[in-house]
């Protein structure tokens, strides 16, 4: 795809700026979404450290989902 637009030789294409706005959200979602995955397993581990604990202490608590 390039920025030639057919019916104007003086402007960008529509579909041009268009594509490069998703182009840009999409690398700005993945980072996000990166950003969030490694924070899950963050706190996953976070959680089996504190669930190891408990079942040392043999103290009940509820089951995960």
């Amino acid at each position: 795809m390039n920025d030639y637009c057919a019916f104007s030789k003086d402007c960008r294409c529509i579909k041009w700026m268009d594509y490069q706005l998703t182009l840009h959200e999409l690398e700005e979602a993945d980072e996000l979404c990166h950003g969030n995955w490694i924070e899950i397993q963050q706190l996953r581990d976070r959680i089996e450290l504190l669930e190891g604990i408990l079942k040392q202490f043999r103290i009940d608590f509820p089951p995960g989902y």
